[in-house]
C-alpha cells in the first residue's frame, strides 16, 4: 500500500443528478485516503452527503472548495451528464485528479477535451464503469486469453430494453456494454448501423428528450454492427419495451464454446463448452462457473484503489477518460451511420454530437 495519505472531495448537485450512483461513499474502507470535503449547492442534499461521507468542510459552490482546499482525488457525482465537462476540468486545473460518473459528456469533442486537459497537466481521470473493475470480470477477460472457448470470433450485446428502449438505452446503459466490449475485444476500426422509430428510419430532426439530460437521443429501436481491430465481429440490440425478459447482457461467441454473461455483473457464468450450439442434444448443455460475488457497487471502491495505483506507476487507469470517449464513439456511431446511410471508420472525423447537425 502506498504510503501517501490522499486527500479527497466530491461534487454532487442535488436535482440535477444528485451524487450519482455513490461516488461519494466509496472512499470509506480505503485506509489510505481522508475525505476532506463534499460541494453541493442544494443545502438538504449537501448535509445529507456530508454526514454519509464524514466530510470535514462542505461547500454550496464546487469551485469555491477547489480553491480553498488542497485536494488530491476528487469524485464528480451527477448521474446528469451537462455539468461534467466543466466540473472535471475545473478539477483537472485546480490539480485534483478524477473519479467521474458515466456518461463522461454528451459529445465526443467534450470528452477529447477531457482527455487533453488531463495529459496537459499530467492527471488520471477514471470513468464509473464499475464492471469492468470487478474480479469476476477480469476473471472472463484470463479464460477468454486463455482460450477457454478457443478463438473469440462475435459478441451479441443487448442493452435493457424497458421504457428508453433504442437510443436512450443505448447512452444510459450501453455506455457500461459498450465499454465491457472493448475491454474483452479491444478497439473498433468501424461500425454501421440502423436506428429506427415505429419502423421509421430516423433522419435529421428525429432527436427526442430523454428522461434524463444524456445528450439528444433518437430511435426506439438500434442495431449497431462493429468491427474490431483484432478480427471480432460485435453486434447491439435495443429494441423499447422488451423489459422484464433479462437481455441485459452479451454472449461471446469462440470457435469452440460460448460465454453468456447477464445481469450487471456475472457473478455466475454460463459456459455453453462446445463449437456449435445444439439445443436437441441433451448431452450438450450449458454449464455455471461460480465466480467472485463482489457485487456490482464495490465497483467504485475498486475504480478508485485502481486510480491511486495509476496515479503512482504513471498508467492509464482501467476505464480512463480516453475509454469513455471511444464508448461514447461507438454510441454517436450509431448515429452518425444512421444519418449517413453507410459504415463509419473510426476515430470519427466529426466530433460534435451527430444529432445536433444539419443534413
Amino acid at each position: 500500500m502506498s504510503q501517501k495519505t490522499y486527500r479527497a472531495a466530491a461534487i454532487g448537485h442535488t436535482g440535477a443528478g444528485n451524487f450519482g450512483h455513490g461516488l461519494h461513499i466509496a472512499y470509506k474502507e480505503i485506509e489510505n485516503v481522508e475525505f476532506i470535503a463534499i460541494s453541493d449547492p442544494g443545502e438538504t442534499g449537501r448535509a445529507k452527503a456530508a454526514e454519509e461521507t464524514g466530510a470535514l468542510r462542505n461547500y454550496a459552490d464546487y469551485r469555491d472548495m477547489l480553491e480553498k482546499e488542497t485536494l488530491d482525488l476528487v469524485s464528480v457525482c451527477p448521474r446528469w451528464v451537462p455539468e461534467h465537462l466543466a466540473m472535471v476540468t475545473a478539477c483537472l486545473e485546480a490539480g485534483c485528479n478524477v473519479y467521474c460518473e458515466k456518461p463522461m459528456t454528451m459529445s465526443l469533442a467534450d470528452g477529447d477535451k477531457i482527455v487533453q486537459t488531463a495529459q496537459e497537466h499530467g492527471l488520471k481521470v477514471a470513468v464509473a464503469h464499475q464492471a469492468v473493475y470487478l474480479p469476476a470480470t477480469h476473471a472472463i477477460k484470463r479464460m477468454l486469453d486463455d482460450g477457454k472457448i478457443g478463438t473469440v470470433q462475435a459478441i451479441y450485446a443487448s442493452g435493457k430494453q424497458d421504457r428508453r428502449g433504442g437510443g436512450e438505452d443505448m447512452i444510459t446503459l450501453g455506455t457500461h456494454t459498450f465499454n465491457m466490449m472493448r475491454f474483452f475485444a479491444g478497439d473498433v476500426a468501424w461500425m454501421q448501423s440502423h436506428v429506427t422509430t415505429n419502423g421509421k428510419e430516423v433522419a435529421y430532426g428525429d432527436a427526442h428528450e430523454p428522461t434524463e439530460p444524456v445528450g439528444p437521443v433518437a430511435g426506439d429501436c438500434v442495431n449497431s454492427y462493429f468491427a474490431f481491430k483484432s478480427g471480432v465481429s460485435g453486434f447491439f440490440l435495443s429494441r423499447k419495451d422488451q423489459a422484464g425478459t433479462g437481455r441485459y447482457g452479451m454472449e461471446i461467441v469462440g470457435s469452440e464454446g460460448i460465454f453468456s454473461l447477464r445481469g450487471d455483473v456475472a457473478n455466475r457464468l454460463m459456459v455453453y463448452p462446445y463449437p456449435v450450439l445444439l439445443p436437441s442434444n441433451p448431452e450438450q448443455a450449458w454449464e455455471a462457473i461460480d465466480l467472485d460475488d463482489t457485487p456490482f457497487f464495490k465497483g467504485n471502491e475498486l475504480a478508485i484503489r485502481d486510480l491511486i495505483d495509476a496515479i503512482e506507476n504513471d498508467r492509464k487507469p482501467i476505464s480512463a477518460a480516453e475509454d469513455a470517449v471511444a464508448a461514447l464513439e461507438m454510441i454517436l456511431g450509431a448515429y452518425e451511420s444512421q444519418l449517413a446511410g453507410g459504415r463509419v471508420p473510426f476515430p470519427i472525423t466529426n466530433r460534435e454530437h451527430p444529432l445536433v447537425r444539419e443534413a
